[in-house]
């Protein structure tokens, strides 16, 4: 898409492409979750830029991916927590890129990079801008803190955001009833693409190369290693479970500031032996498919991902009754162990004995596990990316028109 500046003569002059800015608190952001945006807003004719810290260990800090992209990177020196000094330098580094590249759009995601990205444009007076919410960290469960502080600075930076997107149904109603953004949509996250979902492994080979016990079922979680994703219920279910049965195996994907904590939790509660911890992969759509049941205890997410791809693959699934969560599994109810029909979802997220009843209830249960599943297939199939792509094609011609 060409920016029309100038008229002469009664027509129009087509000047040099249009200007759109990624901003998200880390570089590992777009590659991993937003490369189909890239695309959209190149073949709208813009020029992508990406203002993150590409400093900073995160998502296996995969910056070559970037490579052969087209995307113009810019370094922001972006920190986590907002009560820091460091933010001052950060809002003066994304004002003065503003003002040099003057964008016709701007796209942020995360929440520094939201707040950040919307106080930067409204001092520039760059316009138009998108924020993404990949989960607001105000949600029903979420603590006194979180409201009081994170709420009413969401609600604040409403006014200064001309497209809101919400990526769960929790969010999206909320931000309806009471932010201030022009427009206000909901689009299931970033999609899953259905067509690369392949069931080509040979599960004996893999479990011999992961080093995995070729006669145990296989129970695998992914996930950073942060408290957010709770992997310590998981590995203290697993110890639990242990006093009941020990014909599982249980995989933990992953790595982060946690990693050696975990690794000494299992020492001290002797499971060592019942679990691998695989680190960063970069073959998990493989490792799902040598998997036979899915955990996911979260404490907060948007719309995960992982869980999705899980799906994708037919595992049954174990997790958190969470927002995001419920939104692909479904609806969150107030029992302890919600039996949907693609999984168990655990009503309290810390609660170590209910994760280990949920699973024992499955892994003697071949024909449950395969129903459950084959649910999952073909729930997945509602978030392709296909409809996610349309959507977002839609908005961002809307914005750059």
């Amino acid at each position: 898409m060409c920016d029309v500046r100038d008229r002469i003569n009664g027509q129009s002059e087509i000047n040099l492409a249009k200007k759109a800015l990624l901003v998200t608190t880390v570089s590992g952001f777009v590659p991993q979750f937003e490369m189909s945006n890239v695309r959209i807003l190149q073949d709208l004719g813009c020029e992508v830029h990406y203002a993150a810290n590409y400093n900073t260990p995160s998502y296996g800090t995969d910056n070559h991916r970037l490579e052969g992209t087209g995307i113009i990177q810019h370094q922001i020196d972006f920190v986590r927590s907002p009560f820091q000094l460091q933010s001052i330098t950060i809002y003066k580094q994304l004002k003065k890129l503003m003002q040099t590249e003057h964008f016709d759009l701007v796209h942020c995601h995360t929440p520094m990079g939201g707040v950040m990205a919307r106080i930067a444009a409204r001092s520039t007076k760059t316009a138009p801008v998108v924020y993404t919410a990949h989960g607001f960290h105000f949600y029903t469960g979420a603590s006194m803190f979180n409201w009081l502080f994170y709420y009413p600075v969401e609600k604040f930076l409403s006014h200064f955001t001309d497209e809101q997107i919400c990526i769960n149904k929790e969010d999206y109603e909320r931000a309806k009833k009471k932010f201030h953004a022009k427009c206000i949509d909901y689009i299931p996250g970033v999609g899953i693409n259905i067509e690369k979902i392949q069931k080509d492994v040979d599960i004996k080979l893999k479990k011999e190369e992961l080093g995995l016990p070729i006669d145990k079922t296989i129970i695998l979680s992914s996930g950073e290693m942060i408290k957010r994703k709770n992997h310590e219920t998981a590995i203290r279910a697993i110890a639990l479970l242990k006093q009941f049965s020990n014909d599982f195996h249980y995989v933990i994907c992953g790595h982060g500031e946690l990693s050696e904590y975990l690794h000494d939790l299992a020492e001290k509660l002797h499971v060592s032996d019942s679990i691998s911890f695989l680190g960063y992969r970069k073959d998990m759509m493989e490792i799902f498919q040598v998997a036979d049941l899915f955990l996911f205890p979260s404490y907060q997410e948007g719309l995960p991902m992982a869980l999705l791809e899980a799906m994708a693959y037919g595992l049954p699934i174990v997790c958190s009754d969470i927002r995001g969560n419920s939104d692909l599994m479904g609806q969150s109810t107030e029992q302890l162990l919600n039996y949907c029909e693609g999984g168990i979802m655990v009503k309290k997220a810390d609660d170590v004995s209910a994760y280990s009843q949920a699973i024992y209830s499955l892994l003697g249960n071949k024909s449950l596990i395969q129903k459950m599943g084959d649910w999952n297939s073909i729930r997945a199939k509602e978030f392709d990316d296909k409809q996610v792509k349309a959507a977002m094609k839609i908005i961002y011609r809307r914005l750059l028109s």
